[in-house]
């Protein structure tokens, strides 16, 4: 069977707005294994992004249990937390984020030398993502010149530069046209499957949904399967 990378067990976050007390989630379970991609719906407002930042360990339940790569959340401090995320989680957002002074390869460069990669190493992964992307002619470009599509499938090279184990996606076609969209989540897909990761994508998209290997709803603070 394949490993569990992902395991969130009872977890609970609550938000305080003046006297009233928001139940965003209300003891949440998901497992994800190797090789599998969830797509995670629900209504807006219900919390996807929270749960995609308590996976991504971004933030902290109040209650409940977090594990990723078999390691307990529970134990880390701050430094702990952020090297998991550095070596073990990749993030895609619906804004690409990009640093804007930079080139596409650059971009995704800069992940790899902060954790530690080779330079001549990371650069070389780095075109190597870019092909893979069909955007090697566009290495040396910064983002104000590249394409929507094109600023996200670097985007997506960046989540993936340093072989995480689970991909964290935030409607991540959110930002672009229907055909767009398809396109850059079928790159989305086919660097997920071939690199065997544990992937989690938020999206609005029934289409989208479709694709991936399962569906969870989030709705009323639980999850539910569909």
């Amino acid at each position: 069977m394949s490993k569990r990378v992902l395991a969130l067990g009872g977890v609970v976050r609550t938000f305080q707005q003046g006297r009233t007390t928001l139940e965003v989630l209300r003891g949440v379970d998901l497992e994800l294994r190797e090789g599998e991609i969830v797509a995670l719906v629900g209504p807006s407002g219900a919390g996807k992004s929270t749960l995609l930042h308590i996976a991504g360990l971004l933030e902290k339940p109040d209650a409940g249990e977090v594990s990723v790569c078999g390691e307990s959340s529970r134990i880390f401090d701050d430094d702990a937390r952020t090297r998991m995320r550095r070596h073990n989680i990749g993030f895609v957002y619906q804004q690409h984020h990009l640093l804007p002074e930079f080139s596409a390869l650059e971009n995704i460069l800069i992940p790899q030398i902060i954790a530690g990669l080779d330079r001549v190493q990371a650069r070389a992964r780095a075109m190597e993502l870019l092909q893979w992307l069909d955007l090697s002619d566009r290495a040396s470009h910064r983002p104000g010149k590249l394409s929507g599509g094109e600023q996200q499938r670097v985007a997506i090279a960046r989540a993936l530069a340093n072989a995480p184990k689970l991909l964290l996606a935030d409607e991540p076609t959110g930002n672009l046209d229907p055909g767009t969209a398809g396109d850059v989540f079928s790159v989305l897909l086919r660097l997920s499957r071939g690199a065997g990761l544990a992937a989690l994508v938020a999206t609005h998209n029934p289409v989208l949904a479709a694709r991936m290997d399962r569906t969870v709803r989030l709705e009323d603070g639980v999850l539910v399967s569909e």
